[in-house]
C-alpha cells in the first residue's frame, strides 16, 4: 500500500512540475504574440491571435515585406492579388491598422475558423444571392474610419493555374466604386514567392520564402473607374486582359 502512496506522490510531483512549466511557458508565447502584434484589434485575445500569424509568417514563411504605409486614421482601402489562402495572413502581418477583408460566404462559414473571421471583422460576401449586402456593409466600415481589404481577383488566382490559352480572371470594379464614393486612396499590394501558389489550406502550412511590397498608392479622385481600374491592375502586376467593370 505505501509503494501506490508512493507512486501516487510522485505522479502528483510531476504533475504539478508539468502545470509549472506549462503555465510559465504559455505565458512567454503570448508575451511573445502581443509583442508581436503590429495593431490595435479591439480586444487582448484578437490582438495575441494577430501576434501569433505574424510570428508564423515570420518564422515559418520568412516573410519579407513592406510596412503597408496607412494613414493613422481614416478609411482606406487595401487591394492585393489573390494567389493563395495565405495571402490574408501576410496582409495582416504587414499591416500596421486592422484590417476588414471581404471574404466569400463559402470560406466565412467554413468550419474550425468562422470564430476567427468572426472576431477579425471580416464582411462575408454572398457572390451567388445577395453581394450588394457585403458592399453595404463595406460601405458601412469606411463611414466608421475602418480600413477595408480586398481581393479584386474574387477567388485565388495564380498563372500555374490555368492554361496559357485561357484568360486570366478579370478584376472586380467594387474596390475602385468604393474609392470613388468615399475618397478613400487604394494600397496595392503584391504578394508573391509562396510555396503553394494556387492552394487555398495547404498553403499555409507549406513553408516558403513570401514577399509583400507595397505599390504606389492609388488615387481615383482624378481618373475615371476605368482608368483607376487600369492603374490598380498595372500595380498589382496583372494582365491588362484581366481588366472588368
Amino acid at each position: 500500500m505505501s509503494m501506490i502512496w508512493q507512486y501516487l506522490y510522485w505522479w502528483l510531483v510531476i504533475g504539478i512540475f508539468i502545470l509549472i512549466v506549462g503555465t510559465l511557458l504559455m505565458r512567454r508565447v503570448l508575451h511573445a504574440c502581443e509583442s508581436a502584434n503590429n495593431a490595435d484589434w479591439g480586444d487582448i485575445w484578437t490582438n495575441r491571435i494577430a501576434g501569433f500569424i505574424v510570428l508564423f509568417c515570420r518564422h515559418v514563411h520568412r516573410f519579407q515585406y513592406d510596412s503597408i504605409p496607412l494613414p493613422t486614421k481614416g478609411c482606406a482601402l487595401v487591394a492585393s492579388n489573390h494567389i493563395s489562402g495565405l495571402d490574408p495572413f501576410l496582409l495582416i502581418a504587414a499591416s500596421p491598422r486592422p484590417l476588414r477583408f471581404l471574404i466569400a460566404r463559402e470560406e466565412y462559414e467554413r468550419f474550425g475558423l468562422n470564430w476567427l473571421f468572426r472576431r477579425a471583422n471580416c464582411i462575408p460576401v454572398d457572390r451567388e444571392r445577395q453581394p450588394e449586402r457585403a458592399m453595404r456593409e463595406a460601405m458601412r466600415a469606411l463611414q466608421e474610419g475602418d480600413v477595408v481589404a480586398v481581393f479584386p481577383q474574387g477567388r485565388i488566382h495564380h498563372e500555374s493555374m490555368a492554361p496559357k490559352h485561357k484568360a486570366p480572371r478579370k478584376l472586380k470594379g467594387g474596390v475602385i466604386r468604393l474609392a470613388h464614393q468615399f475618397d478613400c486612396p487604394v494600397y496595392p499590394l503584391r504578394v508573391d514567392d509562396i510555396r503553394g501558389a494556387g492552394l487555398t489550406a495547404l498553403a499555409i502550412i507549406l513553408p516558403s520564402r513570401a514577399t509583400l511590397r507595397a505599390m504606389p498608392v492609388l488615387d481615383c479622385r482624378e481618373e475615371s473607374h476605368k482608368e483607376c481600374l487600369s492603374t490598380l491592375t498595372e500595380r498589382l502586376g496583372l494582365s491588362q486582359s484581366s481588366v472588368s467593370g
